[in-house]
């Protein structure tokens, strides 16, 4: 893609650097399930971006959102943005480059991640609504943890696997477990930590030196085990990353369940993005919740 004619890229780099760049090359990255993504380089200096239909711009905007609340935590690094905008029939956020490639040092992503996780506000939820990958999340900010999960994580991936017409025994069983939710948290007490919200494998990794990088966020604010629940799910950190956070931020005891109903949520909006094929995943995991309610 010919970038050397989007005058709003180079505006927004103009506005938050000083530098004006006088056209780029262009780099295809891979990697990108929902958006496609770029390297741009004037020759001094280079920059990511990521692209899509201009109808995706609030999903840019809200991913800019999110980067900007975990850099202000000064916790863990993240790209800086410099903006999102429209182009012709193309949205994009724009980024620094990162040059990535290092090895994710367990020690060094746990003490990081705690820390961020130890950042906490009064209500669940967020600012504004974003995605996860191609879903809608919806980020209310509420006082209640077991409302705010029954109704914006579960309960709104039931309600779409129903739009999307998906197995309705597994669906009659979730709508049974969304009820007694509150079971699971009869001794627990979730504070609300920022979340990076979509934390697989994928959207981690380190910088030459070593240092943690995360990106392509969904953030909120909830249940830090919401987050390291996913992270055992697609691409488990190992048993050293686990000790070393316990030892910041200390796991209670009933989290080997709840790893269940949070990952849950994410094969449930697996299941609503790809199809009927994780459902049955779907339904094993309801029922080996309702068995333990």
């Amino acid at each position: 893609m010919n970038f050397s004619h989007w005058q709003s890229i180079t505006r927004l780099i103009d506005e938050k650097t000083g530098h004006r760049p006088q056209g780029f090359h262009s780099t295809a990255l891979s990697g990108g399930d929902i958006s496609r993504a770029w390297r741009l380089s004037d020759g001094q200096k280079t920059y990511f971006v990521k692209t899509n239909h201009r109808d995706r711009l609030s999903m840019f905007e809200a991913e800019q959102i999110g980067l900007e609340e975990i850099k202000r935590s000064q916790t863990i690094r993240v790209p800086e943005v410099y903006g999102c905008d429209i182009e012709g029939d193309q949205s994009f956020i724009l980024m620094e480059y990162i040059e990535l490639g290092g090895d994710i040092q367990p020690e060094l992503l746990a003490q990081h991640l705690a820390a961020m996780h130890l950042v906490t506000q009064l209500q669940f939820g967020f600012s504004i609504d974003n995605t996860i990958g191609s879903t809608p999340q919806i980020n209310q900010l509420t006082l209640n943890w077991v409302e705010f999960w029954q109704k914006h994580r579960l309960g709104f991936q039931l309600d779409l696997a129903k739009k999307n017409q998906l197995d309705k025994e597994m669906i009659d069983r979730g709508e049974k477990l969304s009820g007694v939710v509150g079971h699971f948290f009869s001794d627990y007490q979730p504070a609300a930590s920022l979340l990076h919200g979509d934390l697989w494998r994928g959207n981690q990794s380190a910088e030459r030196q070593g240092n943690p990088v995360i990106f392509d966020p969904a953030c909120y604010y909830g249940d830090h085990e919401a987050e390291l629940a996913m992270m055992e799910l697609f691409g488990h950190p190992g048993q050293d990353f686990f000790s070393i956070y316990a030892e910041i931020f200390p796991l209670n005891n009933g989290y080997a369940v709840r790893r269940d109903l949070y990952n849950l949520y994410h094969i449930l909006n697996h299941a609503n993005m790809f199809g009927a094929g994780y459902s049955s995943s779907a339904r094993r995991l309801i029922d080996k919740l309702l068995a333990q309610a």
